[in-house]
């Protein structure tokens, strides 16, 4: 049985994606419902500019492994999953990741496990770092080793202190960055196409791509317009912690899945908002 499509917006008038790694699998989702689809690679990720520090990191993974790890992210399991490949370290790396107990941010780590068939030990109730650490506060982290995968190479010093007050010790790694200028000029179209009013909707699916479209906006001097492209154009958020950081810049949110904050649910929350604007 195929899905209901949607008579499509006018081209000019796409949803922008601004997704990286799922951004193809957003934009075919929308597609296949009948909506055209614009994607923006707001957020593109690179492996870290010097492997050393990464497989400093793994050697002593494997070497001791810690009594608890971090992940923040499931890019940053898969980016080390990579390098463990690449060092001949795949296999010794998923045995030793099967014994670790783990502390995931958010379900994209837990999911990432999953593929890998394992299972996440502990998860935050709510995926902040803030939400981790009240999770680790009943892990009893007095004289532990805690390992912690960053979000990209932001050093995330107060989750870090957060862990250290706690009695543990923290080995950090970043096993990825965000990309420069090319993908900068890229987001900058964006924000103009925002402010001339030529997005139907922008889908976010995470905090990053706010962050990082506010900080091109200063980058490029387009502030202004990116200020008048928000408040014009239909945002869509994947969930309750995307929807708040763009509520507390002042922005309205005008889609959310109800209940599961996921990539399907969204696309459905997005394709009910369109329906309704065509039995207007």
């Amino acid at each position: 049985m195929t899905s209901p499509t949607l008579r499509p917006l006018a081209p000019d008038f796409p949803i922008a994606v601004p997704e990286a790694r799922e951004r193809q699998t957003l934009s075919l989702l929308l597609k296949n419902r009948g909506l055209p689809a614009w994607e923006v690679p707001l957020v593109s990720i690179l492996d870290a500019p010097d492997p050393a520090p990464v497989d400093q990191w793994l050697q002593r993974f494997l070497r001791q492994p810690p009594d608890l790890f971090v992940l923040l992210t499931g890019e940053g399991l898969r980016r080390l999953l990579a390098r463990a490949a690449a060092l001949g370290l795949q296999r010794r790396f998923l045995d030793v990741l099967g014994t670790v107990p783990t502390l995931c941010r958010g379900p994209k780590p837990e999911r990432v496990l999953r593929d890998l068939g394992l299972a996440g030990t502990h998860a935050a109730a709510v995926p902040t770092s803030a939400g981790v650490l009240d999770a680790a506060a009943g892990l009893n982290l007095v004289g532990k080793r805690v390992a912690v995968q960053l979000y990209g190479a932001e050093p995330n010093q107060p989750l870090q202190e957060g862990l250290r007050a706690q009695g543990a010790s923290v080995d950090v790694v970043a096993p990825y960055v965000y990309a420069g200028l090319e993908a900068e000029l890229k987001v900058a179209s964006l924000i103009r196409s925002l402010a001339l009013g030529e997005v139907a909707m922008l889908a976010f699916t995470s905090q990053a791509q706010v962050k990082r479209l506010q900080e091109v906006a200063r980058l490029q001097a387009l502030e202004s317009e990116l200020h008048q492209g928000l408040l014009h154009t239909p945002l869509a958020a994947v969930g309750p912690v995307v929807r708040d950081l763009l509520e507390q810049s002042g922005y309205k949110v005008a889609v959310m899945p109800q209940r599961v904050y996921f990539m399907k649910p969204l696309v459905a929350a997005i394709t009910q908002y369109w329906r309704e604007r065509e039995a207007l």
